[in-house]
């Protein structure tokens, strides 16, 4: 088992080109084409996280917080960051990091913290835009079913719950080879023209390359003519943060003692309570005040994130009830998240949850 296959894998899910511009998710140390025994997980990678490594005799750290957000210019231990950098590296443990790519993900971060709380019917809160295509392919009806079923098979097609969708017209091409052309139809020099089908479908945008790749090899045409268009159509199973809906309302203390007891939250941060039962649930893991408005909008009974700043809760406005569960509170399943990832898919290498608590907060 290769570093390359585990992280390909992981991204396969969560594509680094879904992380946020601020970010620097990925391989941070070691080499792609090394064999990796063992990987432990953990929400950050500090010195004590890699001698647990060590000690675990765990080649690979994969981590939800990327240690290095800015540029290095040397690496001589003079603080935290450079001095867990220089462990893995003197230790051979190849570092990654999987952060907003992970919360992006509609199966990833939010969706395990929907699932603690006990929520149904879950959804991204802000769904991203600019991140899908269409693509458009124009085939003969010899090969249209290895064509579509290509597309199908690389993630063409996929719109919010629903797979294998597409829509086809008929219609006239026209083409031309030149001499050094071998043509499925026609003739060289001379214009020929075929009744052809127009196949559309939705892609996300990481998945261009190789829905393209398998296309291409599946069509029977020398030269494969298609379209891409870039939409702002919203994709619904992409974005920040998740809202869903608790089998039975609660009021607004039972709710919270279930937050305190669910997360082993130190202390809850919220506002005024607003004496009314909680039954729709709007909440991001970290850092997320910036989903205050849109939970609001879809009318959530409340918001639960980590680091809101004091004058952020008066925007709640006597209108939602906001939680401030912690930032480690609410991401501290992500752990178990990634480790059930791995081990439904790998059975060659041991995965392990680190035995430290990285939380740098304490409550007296």
């Amino acid at each position: 088992m290769k570093v390359s296959e585990v992280t390909n894998y992981l991204e396969s899910l969560a594509p680094r080109s879904s992380q946020e511009s601020y970010d620097n998710c990925g391989l941070l140390v070691g080499d792609r084409n090394a064999e990796v025994t063992a990987a432990l997980i953990s929400l950050d990678c500090t010195e004590d996280v890699v001698a647990d490594a060590v000690a675990k005799g765990c080649n690979m750290i994969i981590a939800h917080h990327p240690v290095i957000f800015k540029g290095l210019k040397s690496l001589t231990g003079a603080n935290y960051i450079e001095r867990t950098i220089l462990a893995c590296i003197k230790n051979d443990i190849a570092l990654y990091a999987i952060h907003t790519n992970l919360d992006n993900y509609s199966n990833g971060v939010n969706y395990e913290i929907g699932q603690r709380i006990g929520l149904k019917n879950l959804r991204v809160l802000q769904p991203k835009n600019n991140v899908l295509a269409k693509l458009v392919v124009f085939t003969p009806q010899s090969c249209l079913e290895d064509v579509r079923e290509a597309a199908f098979q690389a993630g063409a097609g996929a719109i919010g719950n629903y797979s294998e969708c597409h829509f086809e017209t008929g219609g006239t091409g026209t083409f031309k080879p030149n001499e050094n052309a071998t043509p499925f139809n026609g003739e060289n020099g001379i214009r020929s023209q075929v009744e052809e089908l127009k196949l559309e479908f939705l892609v996300s945008t990481h998945l261009i390359n190789s829905v393209l790749s398998a296309v291409k090899q599946a069509h029977s045409y020398e030269e494969v003519a298609y379209d891409l268009v870039p939409l702002l159509n919203e994709n619904q199973t992409e974005g920040s943060g998740m809202i869903g809906e608790l089998e039975i309302e609660m009021d607004e203390l039972t709710f919270l003692k279930h937050l305190k007891t669910t997360f082993h939250c130190g202390a809850i941060r919220h506002t005024n309570l607003l004496n009314k039962k909680i039954k729709t649930v709007a909440f991001c893991g970290g850092s997320g005040s910036f989903l205050l408005s849109t939970a609001m909008r879809q009318k959530a009974d409340v918001y639960i994130t980590g680091d809101f700043k004091y004058h952020e809760f008066f925007d709640a406005e006597n209108q939602i009830l906001i939680a401030d569960i912690g930032h480690y509170e609410s991401e501290q399943f992500t752990s178990n998240l990634i480790a059930d990832i791995l081990k439904k898919k790998f059975t060659t290498f041991a995965v392990h949850l680190t035995g430290i608590n990285t939380n740098p907060i304490n409550y007296f």
